[in-house]
């Protein structure tokens, strides 16, 4: 139909029963009117042609085993920074959602944890590293483990933070994080959380009785200065409210309309007011997730402090 064919993949069977691998092109010439007169073919050597194809195909399966053992590498490491699963605390309903950015195959930055420091006494913490990567995740393990520490000593957020800050300044490392550390103090029916905020996003206060609101001041950045500060604010919860964590994930994950903003979170966080603190959370995700089309570019971590 066209004259010629070029780089057909053949393999020749010798007299000795080997294969010779060649590519064959062929061209058909004709008379002046026309007619068929012979068909030209020519075969090339392609036997160093076809290892290089076999090796690419060796390369690529040796990268996808590559990116499979670095996702589960990954999720491994990250989840020895994150706990498994909220503590049982009596009086208080906890819930924690972590969400990994793109398909989860690289170590983020976001942490928290919840622990007990005393008789009906609590911590509870969320924070993100700047980055990605082994570097982040180094700084994610020394910030949680020496926010742990901290509190051993002291039981003032601002002086808790400050500790942190004093320890990321010694790692000399070019990372920085943000934190919110709350001290929690269970009542009978209510909570009194003291919170300090190193630089991080303000926590919402969600009312059972009344809209989703942004409570607290805002501090340093932790591991940036050495003259750190951060000013203590106190939240008191009573029946049906909650307190939610979050990192910067939730306020600027980017869809095709912006950012999706303070806004959308506490319409959000309003919408389920009064719910389950593991259902607030997963509601903020699912629609932080949903506005960026299913794939968010950022991790997502959010804790919800609630009183039944």
């Amino acid at each position: 139909m066209q004259g010629n064919v070029r780089e057909i993949a053949l393999d020749v069977v010798r007299a000795d029963g080997t294969r010779l691998p060649v590519l064959v092109n062929s061209a058909l010439k004709a008379d002046e009117s026309g007619e068929p007169v012979v068909v030209r073919i020519a075969l090339f050597d392609a036997t160093d042609r076809r290892e290089y194809e076999r090796e690419l195909l060796r390369a690529l399966a040796r990268a996808e085993e590559s990116e499979a053992r670095a996702t589960e590498l990954a999720a491994t490491l990250q989840a020895s920074l994150i706990p498994p699963a909220p503590p049982a605390i009596p009086g208080l309903d906890v819930g924690a959602v972590y969400r990994p950015a793109g398909r989860g195959d690289e170590v983020g930055g976001d942490f928290y944890d919840v622990f007990e420091t005393g008789r009906g006494e609590w911590a509870v913490f969320v924070g993100d590293v700047c980055g990605k990567g082994i570097e982040a995740a180094a700084v994610t393990a020394l910030a949680r483990y020496t926010l742990r520490a901290a509190a051993v000593r002291t039981r003032r957020p601002k002086l808790i933070l400050s500790l942190l800050n004093d320890a990321v300044l010694r790692e000399r490392t070019e990372r920085f994080c943000t934190v919110i550390y709350g001290r929690l103090r269970i009542g009978s029916g209510s909570a009194r959380v003291t919170l300090a905020s190193g630089g991080h996003p303000l926590p919402v206060v969600v009312s059972r009785d009344g809209p989703a609101v942004v409570a607290g001041r805002p501090g340093d950045l932790v591991g940036v200065l050495e003259s750190f500060g951060a000013p203590e604010w106190t939240v008191a919860l009573v029946s049906g409210d909650a307190l939610v964590l979050y990192t910067d994930g939730v306020t600027e994950a980017r869809g095709r309309t912006g950012f999706f903003g303070t806004e959308r979170l506490l319409a959000v966080a309003s919408q389920h007011a009064g719910r389950p603190a593991t259902e607030l959370a997963n509601a903020i995700v699912d629609t932080v997730v949903a506005f960026q089309d299913g794939l968010p570019r950022d991790d997502i971590a959010v804790v919800v402090v609630a009183i039944p």
